[in-house]
């Protein structure tokens, strides 16, 4: 079934456009990574935090919606704990409750020396409408 989620959230084209590639994904659980680049820099030369949100976001996503049933996130936050300007980061979300309505995860964003460099907390919501992966 993991490759049938892999395709489907191949179509994320905004997450494929910064390069990020998905590693393992099943319901409730996704691991995500991207191999910084130039263009992944901000004007002091570390990587853009909209880069490491979008990383958790797309990590976030795929986690709750492997379930089968579309969920939209209602909020979100991240706290940045350290920058990184080289290398592969990693995010890994884990959803810590789910109910007929919400789903509440937290995602970690490492670098390759397993360095914590942010963390980001995602609640979606849980719709009625179907996923045929």
């Amino acid at each position: 079934m993991e490759e049938a989620y892999k395709q489907y959230f191949k179509k994320d084209q905004f997450a494929a456009s910064n390069g990020i590639s998905l590693l393992i994904c099943k319901p409730g659980y996704a691991k995500a990574q991207v191999q910084i680049e130039e263009r992944h820099l901000n004007g002091a030369g570390v990587v853009h935090g909209g880069l490491i949100f979008t990383l958790a976001d797309f990590c976030f996503g795929v986690a709750t919606n492997t379930y089968g049933q579309v969920s939209l996130s209602i909020n979100a936050s991240i706290s940045f704990l350290a920058k990184s300007n080289k290398g592969v980061l990693t995010a890994e979300c884990k959803e810590i409750s789910r109910n007929n309505k919400l789903s509440i995860c937290d995602i970690n964003v490492y670098n390759e020396e397993d360095k914590l460099l942010a963390n980001f907390k995602g609640t979606a919501y849980i719709t009625k409408e179907k996923i045929e992966f």
